[in-house]
């Protein structure tokens, strides 16, 4: 199998024969494909006729230079007498590679000699309870899920009923609920996790095989969209039901019964306390196994963990705001006048400021909305979401300063967490303070001049906030600790220099971005299990995962742990 590594064409020789709707998506057309393939032809020297089995790995922009803007493919494809073909190219882009797929070798579906019987729970259906569930399943197992919120399709009718009327269900919210907090994001799927084994591969062919794009097969920043991923979550928790697992929604894990093993002082987890919230009622179920797959935003379970003695630490994470500009501003810098043949621009950003600190873009949402994703009463955070199309008319980013127990109040496991409360309950209170008022729990907003000034803002310029959940005008540079405002104010003044347009006064500041990354890390060893044998920690909720696919990679590794699979 010859594989090309960099294969440059110019967008204009593209966009002449793909077609422009596939284009714009990321789809790779018939059109494209016979561009790729007569670059081939040219570089390599072979017949058009001799591409056989020809496969996109990859596919992404290259807008350095605005003036030349280039797609970068990675192929794959077999032809006759490779070597020959290859001795007559002398550049190291060019190579052949073995037929072997990518080295999924640890299949759950091969690790066959266990006990299947055994009585697994996993508490949690976001991406890592998720995928743990299906390879579980896969496997012959048949694990119980349970989620504290509810299915997905009841879930969107409560989110929205939120979004539009503030009345929070705490159970069932963007954070809990079928699919985790990434139901109710971009749905984006890169990763920067280290993967030898093949796992991201299988995250991406499993989200395809249940109904997400092809493309995020290829795409250098594959992502699915809100719209589209809780139909895949949904196909996949079917398939779990057929294959023998169980999921139970409305069901929240409330606390661990833990037996001493008589062995020192090792633990081993022995059953669960639940409630069940349409039931009404309290139980306790047994369980040799618990995968805890929590969430981010699990707090209350943090605390009944904490208090059970599971082995937990303070965790950096970031926080900040969301800033919103124009997506055609942003297009133009990005693409220049090609921005609206191709795919919705993005944008990656980072600094260092004067006193240390890195402030830098993440979540970044093209054509894309600012969202309510409040979890508790009387606090209130943020985040970005798009759907699969990105066609909304601003583009928004979190833009964010690492914290870590330096900045906390405390060191014990929990100082992260209290830290985030305190500045999403300021968040919430920021229109009224204690006085119920019209405002109080609204998303507040400012604008970057004014932000720069310490004052509120009266009128919206050019830009205007695209928001699931209603706005009001506050300070946001009150709801946020003195030095993370100082260091945004300074980052976003400085990627003026690579964005032009994005420091304007009239850029939308709103706040507060808290849910980066989970508060806490809960210390797990080379089995993946706690210091309480039988418990394994597991995900973004855990400490080890940053974003869908991550999450799902380690729901895959923690499967396999528990069937003995390699």
């Amino acid at each position: 199998m010859i594989h090309i590594g960099q294969l440059k064409i110019p967008v204009e020789k593209v966009m002449a024969e793909a077609s422009k709707q596939d284009l714009k998506k990321g789809i790779i057309s018939a059109g494209e494909t016979a561009v790729i393939k007569r670059y081939i032809e040219k570089k390599l020297k072979i017949k058009q006729s001799d591409i056989k089995e020809f496969t996109v790995l990859k596919k992404s922009v290259d807008a350095r230079k605005k003036e030349q803007i280039f797609f970068i493919y990675q192929v794959d494809f077999f032809t006759e007498n490779e070597k020959r073909v290859l001795s007559r190219y002398k550049k190291n882009d060019v190579t052949i590679k073995s037929e072997k797929k990518e080295n999924y070798t640890a299949k759950c579906e091969a690790a066959a000699e266990k006990d299947t019987s055994e009585k697994i729970v996993i508490a949690g259906f976001g991406p890592a309870g998720l995928f743990a569930a299906y390879e579980l399943a896969l496997s012959g197992y048949k694990p119980l899920v349970i989620e504290r919120g509810i299915d997905v399709d009841s879930r969107k009718k409560s989110v929205e009923h939120f979004w539009k009327t503030g009345e929070l269900d705490t159970e069932s919210n963007v954070s809990f609920g079928e699919g985790g907090a990434g139901t109710f994001s971009d749905g984006k799927l890169n990763t920067m996790v280290k993967d030898k084994f093949g796992y991201n591969r299988r995250v991406l062919e499993t989200f395809v095989k249940f109904g997400a794009p092809a493309e995020i097969l290829y795409l250098q920043k594959p992502h699915i969209g809100t719209d589209k991923l809780a139909d895949v979550v949904k196909n996949m928790r079917l398939e779990i039901e057929r294959l023998g697992g169980e999921v139970r929604f409305g069901v929240r894990l409330d606390s661990l019964n833990i037996k001493n093993t008589g062995n020192g002082d090792s633990k081993k987890l022995e059953s669960i306390n639940v409630t069940d919230r349409f039931l009404g009622k309290a139980e306790v179920i047994e369980c040799d196994r618990l995968i805890l797959a929590i969430g981010h935003s699990a707090r209350d379970t943090f605390l009944s963990l904490n208090e059970s003695g599971v082995m937990m630490q303070p965790k950096s994470f970031a926080i900040g705001v969301r800033v919103e500009h124009s997506q055609e501003m942003i297009g133009r810098n990005q693409y220049g006048e090609l921005y609206k043949a191709l795919p919705t621009a993005d944008y990656k950003l980072t600094h260092q400021t004067k006193d240390g600190r890195g402030v830098y873009s993440f979540c970044m949402c093209p054509g894309g909305c600012v969202v309510n994703a409040s979890s508790e009463k009387g606090m209130l955070a943020v985040n970005g979401m798009s759907d699969y199309l990105r066609d909304g008319i601003n583009a928004n980013s979190a833009i964010v300063v690492t914290v870590g127990v330096e900045d906390f109040d405390g060191t014990d496991a929990l100082a992260g967490m209290r830290f985030q409360r305190k500045w999403e309950k300021k968040a919430f209170d920021a229109a009224g303070g204690k006085i119920p008022v019209e405002g109080q729990g609204k998303i507040p907003v400012q604008l970057f001049g004014d932000f720069k000034k310490n004052v509120v803002s009266k009128e919206f310029g050019n830009v205007r906030p695209q928001t699931k959940g209603e706005t009001a005008f506050a300070n946001v540079r009150e709801i946020l600790p003195g030095e993370v405002a100082d260091s945004i104010e300074e980052g976003i003044t400085a990627f003026e220099k690579k964005i032009n347009g994005y420091s304007r006064d009239d850029t939308l500041l709103l706040g507060v971005e808290s849910r980066t990354s989970s508060p806490v890390k809960i210390v797990r060893d080379d089995t993946m299990q706690s210091n309480i044998k039988g418990l394994y920690p597991c995900g973004e909720g855990a400490g080890y995962a940053g974003g869908i696919t991550s999450a799902a990679m380690d729901g895959i590794k923690t499967a396999i742990k528990i069937t003995g699979g390699k």
